[in-house]
């Protein structure tokens, strides 16, 4: 396969999947509501899960990962709903089954 046919947001989301942190991220978000039971600002199924309870399960720095919902969030992986000062994030089903289908189709 010829790599300049690859669309730039293949070679994102790729990306996007080359970090075991990015992975857990991706794994907790597909059932917010058990590995997220603690949020009380509202059901982490419905509006997502703050970037606090993230930080905190994957004991690094905020900063950190910011970067890691970030690469997430460019690659369509996740959607961020912003609710007053915070960010809550959910998983993109819909571009996640996209990419597994391309993926498919094209290796």
């Amino acid at each position: 396969m010829d790599s300049s046919n690859i669309p730039d947001i293949r070679e994102d989301q790729a990306k996007a999947l080359a970090s075991a942190a990015r992975m857990k991220i991706l794994h907790w978000l597909k059932t917010p509501e058990l590995n997220f039971a603690d949020q009380v600002t509202g059901d982490p199924a419905s509006i997502g899960v703050c970037v606090t309870l993230i930080t905190g399960k994957l004991g690094m720095s905020q900063p950190t990962v910011s970067r890691h919902l970030e690469l997430l969030k460019r690659a369509d992986f996740l959607t961020v709903q912003r609710i007053g000062k915070w960010s809550y994030y959910q998983r993109n089903e819909t571009k996640l089954n996209e990419y597994w289908g391309w993926l498919s189709d094209t290796l």
